[in-house]
């Protein structure tokens, strides 16, 4: 872990964290721990800064409510520098955007694998009324024919050179094939793993 005794002469003992969405993979902030608060963050599993303006540990959430609950944390190569994953209750800036780089960091990106979540929670709960527990309800056969539908009717658009509507139907298409994926316990990283074997 991080060394923060061995940290060069004249420091202030703070090491930047790196704070990344689990689900979308998206960064959301940068903030700075000392030992302190790394040992919070691990011990609460709710992610602590040392804020630099009030000089003092600080959880973030703590007075918006819109907490980081800790995934993981791994320290870089030269061990001054923490990736901390979390998955956040809600906006992570205090502006209210998403991130704290707001327009910059596009609010599409990522999205695919929050919808993943939603899908995967949706598989662990099974709620009344809801058109994704319909399909896990139904079993395989019809995940598999509403992917193959959706699929036609993307080569149909695009053969029509309707692009707004290959969009669309492309959109359910991957939906569906979430669903699919999520059913037989597999999902994203599935297939990055599979195109990255490909790719060497």
């Amino acid at each position: 872990m991080i060394r923060f005794e061995e940290l060069k002469k004249g420091a202030d003992g703070l090491v930047p964290a790196i704070v990344q969405d689990q689900n979308t993979l998206q960064v959301l902030m940068l903030g700075y721990m000392d030992a302190e608060a790394l040992a919070k963050t691990q011990e609460t599993g709710l992610v602590t800064f040392w804020s630099r303006s009030q000089g003092k540990i600080w959880t973030k959430g703590e007075t918006s409510g819109n907490y980081l609950h800790l995934v993981s944390v791994a320290v870089d190569c030269d061990k001054d520098t923490l990736l901390v994953r979390a998955i956040p209750d809600g906006p992570t800036c205090h502006t209210g955007s998403k991130t704290c780089w707001g327009d910059a960091v596009p609010e599409s990106q990522g999205f695919i694998r929050e919808l993943e979540a939603v899908v995967k929670g949706r598989h662990e709960q099974m709620p009344e009324k809801s058109y994704t527990t319909s399909l896990f309800k139904a079993g395989t056969p019809r995940m598999a024919q509403k992917v193959g539908e959706e699929a036609v009717e993307t080569v149909i658009e695009a053969v029509k050179g309707d692009d707004e509507r290959m969009i669309y139907e492309a959109s359910d298409l991957i939906y569906h094939l979430l669903v699919l994926l999520v059913s037989k316990g597999y999902g994203i990283a599935d297939l990055e793993k599979e195109l990255v074997k490909r790719h060497k």
